[in-house]
């Protein structure tokens, strides 16, 4: 059994990715053979000559809201506030900075006309319930004068350029709900999708809205008793029917990204994709056996997170860290603009 500290590795800060490049599909790609055992280096363009007809290219649709509202306090003082998600009650969970100064009663003014009101601490977590006063459509303020929620390993302001690049190019806005980019999404392009569907690869799109939970730091040593909050997702009755059609006729089913194969691992039983949507808090870990996806594309992650474990959980614990160990060395870019890897 692994600890939390088996999923630790040195990483120079200089290779932490603070700018995206260009075009999307230039990042470098990572090639890990579980079967094999081997690691290969590729160009993310390339990624059509990996796949076959038949298969499936599984992508999660969600857009990133510009959830990140920045203001100030009564005082004068700073404050920040990142919305998670609607209680469906007319308010949102949110995180709040300076969290001792943002009790209950207190209030953040974003911009003229447009406040967030702190109603209450939430009982887990030491989030906040907050409402969102203003004097235009939620979404409306929020579009206008929320900011891109880069990581915080990202050390600069956004910038009007995120606000397009920190997005998919197949998302769909009208399912605005994420925190985070799926990340590994951001390096396709059109043109990359058109020659995957060329070469008669079947798109199917699921949905699930990134919270801030993935993100969480695992500060037990047992990861098992590390709890990942809820997300909501959904897989329609179209995409369940086409994924097990790619599995009837012998093709592989392609994950992009965790939160693809979150959803797909969790919509999984009795052998078959099951159309549905709620929440999953399903922690993906080794000894942990994939079902629902056969090849997986991911970026690196954080040591010691949660998306680390289930990169372990496909590729295999030895192998997971021995890319890791190679992409130091290669100098590949980490993190949500970084570079990328491919699991067969």
């Amino acid at each position: 059994m692994h600890t939390t500290s088996d999923f630790d590795y040195a990483l120079p800060a200089d290779l932490i990715a603070q700018l995206p490049v260009e075009p999307r599909d230039a990042s470098r790609l990572m090639v890990l053979d579980r079967a094999a055992g081997t690691i290969s280096h590729r160009i993310f363009r390339e990624l059509d000559t990996l796949m076959a007809p038949g298969d499936a290219l599984v992508v999660n649709t969600t857009t990133v809201l510009k959830a990140r509202l920045l203001g100030t306090r009564d005082s004068g003082a700073s404050a920040e506030v990142l919305l998670l998600k609607p209680m469906g009650d007319g308010s949102w969970e949110a995180m709040v900075q300076p969290g001792a100064r943002l009790k209950p009663g207190r209030v953040v003014h974003v911009a003229p006309g447009f406040d967030v009101e702190i109603l209450e601490t939430m009982p887990e977590g030491g989030t906040r319930r907050v409402r969102l006063v203003t004097d235009r459509p939620e979404a409306e303020a929020i579009d206008a004068h929320g900011h891109v929620p880069l990581p915080p390993y990202i050390a600069r302001p956004d910038t009007p350029a995120d606000v397009a690049r920190y997005q998919t190019v197949y998302r769909d806005e009208r399912q605005a709900g994420s925190v985070a980019a799926p990340t590994a999404g951001l390096h396709f392009t059109d043109a990359l999708l058109a020659r995957i569907a060329a070469r008669g690869v079947q798109r199917v799109d699921v949905l699930l809205h990134v919270g801030a939970g993935t993100f969480r730091p695992v500060t037990v040593d047992d990861p098992s008793q590390h709890v990942l909050h809820r997300e909501w997702y959904r897989v329609t009755p179209e995409a369940a029917a086409a994924l097990d059609a790619t599995r009837a006729r012998g093709g592989r089913v392609w994950a992009v990204g965790t939160t693809s194969v979150r959803t797909l691992e969790s919509c999984w039983r009795d052998g078959r994709y099951c159309a549905e949507e709620g929440d999953t808090s399903l922690f993906v870990r080794p000894p942990y056996t994939p079902r629902a996806v056969d090849r997986v594309i991911t970026n690196f992650h954080l040591p010691k997170s949660t998306l680390i474990m289930l990169v372990a959980a496909i590729a295999g614990y030895d192998l997971t860290m021995r890319a890791y160990r190679t992409a130091v060395e290669a100098r590949y870019r980490f993190y949500s603009y970084g570079d990328a890897m491919a699991i067969l």
